[in-house]
């Protein structure tokens, strides 16, 4: 029995629906046609960045291009060759371009902008190569943080991860000697790999149905418009003939057009009909998505070792003396390498000299694959804090405001709000040790930017390409991110939150405010006493982990966005202040909200 009609009309994506009501079958006449979403906006003026739908749009046109490079290349591959005959035990291969054909389909599904409601958001909307594979937009990386999903303005909480490297992370597991957690995808480590035994895979399954994100109610909806893709040949060919003959029901398309989270769907995350076979046949669909993105991800084409690093270890690049003294820094006094590993010794005693060497065979990622509390104070720029109200298909992004607190790993194990379910029982006991806890990333990329913004650093004389840094953006600059590891700890640190520091002080300079979460606190950090010629001096090593170096980096060029540029003048045209005239003052802070910090076993001690 169809539920009364209430009065607010929900309308998107070709669509409309109130609130309380079912989900009409229209003609396909009716379907097609294209109807605006009223645009979610909740944010008090000067959030949003002002050109946030010119850069959107600027975006997705590059995107259009590499979709077009990927079909190229596609058209261009010979098939590779099914053997009637194996020898031996061999299991069914698709010999000769089998490798550059799986991985040219993940690329392919990696750019495709239909895969999401509104046809208007790629995976790479928010992982752009010349980003690599991060944020491509300077001012949302300056400003609230998170991008912008299908539906316009929700937006997730946290920064857009690089994907370069991320295939590399093993499967979560709890380490009981060392009473720590390794493996996972996701800054909370949420893509455990515990089905596929493939985080990489499993990630990739996020963004799709995400309400904030690319937004699907369904993720059948990926069968569903891959059965449309123009590449659905290639998919058959690696996946099987007639992988893609699923028989929706007629309001496929309109569920499809509507993003996740409407209240039209009741909370329902099968929103879709289908038999139990169909159903099995859309989820084998979605963990083939998941595999062939990681199949891309994984080659030469993303996480490919072209750095000056590693020409280095080769003896093909002599490093300058501040890139030699910064690597030195990283793996001695800067206490880097306790996390961002190189397979080398650290934290070397008085007298002591470091003879280990690097193996080449297996060059470092720079990465413990663990998590770690940084101690980041709580960002007021996030816009995640101010969707508080309904948009127009009903959905609440964050109903506790302020009230949230982003405990990162924590919150996962308790299979809490905003993370994702827990598939282990047994790791829950151990949410309160990993309260604050984020993925330690890679170190690998982390500087670079497109070939015309050759720098993430401001004052240099140099166009900048700005991004962000650490889960939730605080950090603007690789300065300021050494500059954080060194001094979080010292006199700079007041018990004020972000906006609020003393006078005589300078925020991200001498003042370090408050951390959001403080249980668990990485304490390897926080005091390094470096100079300041040495903080620079592992910027410059940082530098040296950018692929591109001993051969161009795949779609790097593609960048058609300006660069920013700042007036010497400006007290904020610096790497120490970069970003400080986008500082917004922090509002009275709630408590955490029960939701939240008091979801059992909890915080220990609690978080204010």
């Amino acid at each position: 029995m169809t539920r009364p009609r209430q009065l607010l009309a929900l309308c998107g994506a070709g669509i409309c629906l109130l609130i309380g009501g079912l989900i009409p079958i229209m003609s396909p006449a009716q379907s097609s046609v294209p109807q605006q979403t009223p645009v979610y906006n909740p944010y008090p003026p000067g959030i949003l960045p002002p050109d946030l739908d010119s850069e959107i749009a600027r975006v997705l046109r590059e995107i259009d291009v590499i979709e077009a490079r990927a079909i190229e290349r596609w058209h261009s591959l010979p098939l590779p060759t099914r053997l009637n005959i194996r020898p031996g035990p061999n299991p069914p291969v698709l010999k000769d371009t089998g490798t550059a054909s799986i991985e040219t389909l993940g690329e392919l599904m990696l750019f495709d902008k239909n895969m999401s409601p509104g046809k208007n958001q790629a995976c790479t909307s928010c992982h752009m190569p010349y980003a690599g594979w991060s944020g491509p937009i300077p001012s949302v990386n300056l400003t609230i943080i998170a991008y912008p999903g299908t539906a316009h303005y929700r937006a997730g909480k946290r920064t857009a991860q690089r994907h370069t490297y991320a295939p590399f992370f093993p499967a979560l597991q709890y380490n009981q000697e060392q009473m720590l957690f390794f493996g996972g995808n996701f800054w909370d480590s949420r893509a455990t790999g515990y089905r596929l035994r493939n985080p990489d895979a499993e990630q990739a399954q996020g963004p799709p149905v995400d309400t904030q994100e690319m937004g699907f109610p369904d993720t059948a909806c990926v069968a569903f418009r891959l059965s449309q893709a123009v590449y659905k040949p290639l998919f058959e060919l690696m996946w099987g003939n007639n992988s893609l003959d699923i028989k929706f029901p007629p309001n496929t398309e309109q569920i499809c057009a509507t993003p996740g989270g409407a209240v039209v769907f009741g909370g329902d995350p099968e929103p879709i009909k289908l038999t139990s076979e169909e159903r099995t046949e859309a989820s084998t669909v979605y963990d083939h998505w998941g595999a062939s993105i990681d199949a891309y991800e994984q080659s030469v084409q993303v996480s490919n070792f072209t750095s000056k690093f590693d020409a280095f270890l080769k003896s093909n690049y002599t490093m300058t003396p501040d890139e030699m003294a910064g690597f030195n820094l990283f793996n001695g006094k800067g206490n880097c390498n306790s996390c961002h590993v190189d397979g080398r010794g650290t934290t070397l005693k008085p007298n002591q000299h470091d003879t280990s060497t690097n193996a080449t065979a297996n060059p470092p990622v720079f990465t413990c694959f663990g998590s770690a509390n940084e101690g980041l104070p709580l960002n007021p720029r996030n816009a995640f804090y101010y969707q508080t109200t309904p948009d127009s298909f009903g959905f609440i992004g964050n109903p506790y405001g302020f009230g949230y607190r982003d405990l990162g790993m924590g919150t996962f194990l308790r299979s809490g709000f905003g993370s994702g379910p827990n598939p282990n029982r047994n790791w829950t006991q151990f949410a309160p040790s990993v309260d604050g806890q984020f993925q330690v990333a890679t170190v690998r990329n982390v500087a670079m930017t497109p070939p015309q913004c050759p720098t993430t650093e401001a004052g240099n004389g140099k166009p900048y390409f700005q991004k962000e840094f650490f889960h939730n953006g605080y950090i603007k600059s690789l300065k300021q991110l050494v500059h954080f590891y060194n001094t979080r700890d010292t006199s700079f640190a007041y018990p004020v939150t972000s906006g609020h520091c003393p006078p005589g002080t300078i925020e991200r300079v001498t003042c370090w405010p408050m951390k959001e979460v403080p249980n668990n606190l990485d304490t390897t950090t926080g005091m390094l006493g470096l100079t300041d010629q040495e903080e620079n001096q592992i910027v410059a090593f940082l530098e040296t982990l950018t692929d591109g170096f001993t051969a161009p980096y795949p779609n790097s060029d593609t960048f058609t966005g300006a660069c920013m540029t700042c007036n010497p003048g400006d007290p904020n045209c610096s790497a120490s202040t970069q970003g400080n005239g986008a500082l917004i003052q922090t509002p009275p802070l709630p408590p955490c909200a029960a939701a939240i910090c008091g979801v059992a076993p909890v915080p220990s001690p609690p978080i204010p």
